[in-house]
């Protein structure tokens, strides 16, 4: 391949989104890569609160990377999910929780010392109406220039598609819910 020609941008902003498993996962896979460069990342969820395998391995691997490590679950579980909702929250503890890891969201993104901000199911919150779309599009466009910015979930507004660099659908084949399977420890969370 020839690459004449091409150079590299300083940040760039991804998306992995749709309704197929995965999106968490890819970007697990891209904070490791991102520790391993040597970068700050700072690893934001939305949604989750519940233990899940992520937690574990994260707080496992926080006290090697201390000061390239900035990790923080924001979610009240899910909202309006039907039987998986988070039971005994109310909507506005939901928005709260959401508004709250946005502006740490935001400080982070803007602020300059990380090279990689994760915000996990960020997409969920928007489209559940946790946060706007005028939210969203403000991370993307005030954060720093040598910030990357990695939004996943499912549900990103196509409106916002011109304003990321990456954009992966995670669309879903099969899975074993579909067929009255529960989620399964270790693949699933």
């Amino acid at each position: 391949m020839n690459m004449e020609g091409y150079e590299t941008k300083p940040s760039v902003v991804l998306v992995y989104t749709g309704d197929g498993k995965g999106k968490t996962s890819a970007s697990l896979g891209l904070m490791a890569r991102a520790l391993g460069g040597g970068w700050k990342v700072a690893y934001l969820q939305f949604i989750k609160h519940w233990r899940v395998g992520e937690h574990e391995f994260i707080e496992k691997i926080q006290p090697l990377y201390s000061d390239q490590l900035y990790f923080y679950r924001g979610g009240k579980g899910f909202y309006n999910a039907g039987t998986m909702s988070a039971k005994h929250v109310s909507e506005h503890e939901h928005k709260v929780a959401a508004e709250d890891t946005y502006a740490i969201a935001q400080t982070l993104a803007s602020s300059g010392e990380y090279q990689l901000v994760i915000c996990d199911e960020i997409n969920n919150a928007v489209h559940d109406g946790l946060l706007t779309k005028k939210q969203l599009s403000s991370l993307i466009t005030t954060k720093h220039a040598t910030t990357s910015l990695c939004l996943t979930g499912r549900n990103f507004p196509s409106s916002l598609l011109s304003k990321v660099d990456i954009a992966t659908d995670m669309h879903k084949i099969k899975h074993h819910y579909d067929d009255k399977f529960l989620a399964n420890p270790g693949i699933d969370y």
